[in-house]
């Protein structure tokens, strides 16, 4: 499958029912889910988990990414870290459809101690579905960009 339908999944330990259902819910629309784990309960540190995620997003080797913890932020905030990622922590639709329209937004984070599974797919799926409007929109995302180098 071509790197356009591909999806990196990660989590911490806090996450790991989650973020399958999410891989499970993905692959049935299509998409390749590439689940990086981990697959058992011993903890593990999302810093870790987020910037391995985003490094396979920011090499293009995956299109997007989707990275869960117990509250989404810390993973979030480390897969931030990597050059040309653009990951926001959504906990509604709406942010999730604005995270892509506006922000071109290449990954979305989750919080499992936040969010029951049909929520956190719905959001997943308003993430998914959603285009990057580009226009007034794209010149932020430049600044953006700007600000890593």
């Amino acid at each position: 499958m071509s790197a356009s339908k591909r999806i990196v999944l990660s989590s911490d330990h806090a996450a790991i029912e989650l973020r399958q259902a999410v891989a499970g819910h993905i692959q049935a629309q299509g998409w390749e889910a590439v689940d990086i784990g981990p697959t058992t309960p011993e903890s593990t540190h999302y810093p870790d988990r987020g910037a391995e995620a985003a490094r396979m997003v920011a090499s293009g080797e995956c299109a997007l990414g989707i990275v869960l913890c117990g509250t989404g932020q810390g993973i979030m905030m480390a897969a931030n870290k990597v050059p040309g990622i653009r990951c926001g922590v959504c906990s509604d639709t709406f942010s999730a459809k604005m995270i892509r329209a506006h922000n071109d937004a290449n990954m979305i984070s989750l919080g499992a101690r936040v969010l029951g599974e049909g929520l956190a797919l719905e959001i997943v799926d308003a993430f998914l579905s959603t285009e990057f409007e580009g226009g007034r929109h794209a010149t932020r995302v430049d600044m953006i960009k700007a600000l890593e180098a």
